[in-house]
């Protein structure tokens, strides 16, 4: 089993086949539009357009599980991203990325990655949120908060996972190692 052979379902509602991004490198995100890490939107268009010509997908998976933090419509997500932020990356419908409501993409992404660590200062204030959420949580690979990454290979593989708290410059260079 690999990414693509799962399907997603667009801000639409029309479900699509992963498998039509065969050959390409894809970086999977669960994204929200009120969270401190909302500013990532710049740095993954900036990566989107350094790479789409090189093969470089990015699945933005809204998903309201983490303080509630993307709240509204499909629409209304994808105008506050496409207004504030000009994203042209696509966008899927809002989802949960862990329980038992997650969709099969994520069920499978989750149980075949795990928690990466906090990095910087950032970890003070998510590690106390997390591990209230999750008192397990170091040893599971569910989701921990919004703007995780997960780095697909041109065969549907899992490279990476990347927390949010990690720097994009890490991320861009393991895209780049395997382009």
């Amino acid at each position: 089993m690999n990414a693509f052979d799962f399907t997603a379902k667009t801000q639409d509602g029309k479900e699509i086949e992963l498998s039509q991004f065969k050959g390409k490198v894809l970086l999977i995100v669960n994204t929200a539009t009120g969270c401190g890490f909302t500013p990532q939107y710049d740095e993954l268009q900036d990566l989107y357009e350094e790479l789409k010509d090189e093969g470089l997908e990015i699945l933005d998976f809204p998903c309201n599980q983490f303080g509630a933090q993307a709240p509204g419509s499909d629409e209304e997500i994808n105008d506050f991203c496409t207004g504030r932020y000009g994203i042209t990356f696509p966008q899927y419908s809002k989802i949960d990325v862990n329980g038992e409501n997650a969709i099969p993409l994520y069920k499978w992404l989750t149980s075949n990655t795990k928690f990466e660590g906090f990095d910087g200062p950032a970890k003070l204030v998510l590690t106390p949120i997390v591990k209230k959420m999750d008192p397990d949580y170091k040893n599971n690979g569910n989701i921990k908060w919004n703007f995780t990454k997960i780095l697909i290979n041109k065969e549907g593989e899992i490279v990476a996972r990347f927390e949010p708290t990690a720097k994009m410059e890490k991320v861009r260079d393991a895209i780049k190692g395997i382009m």
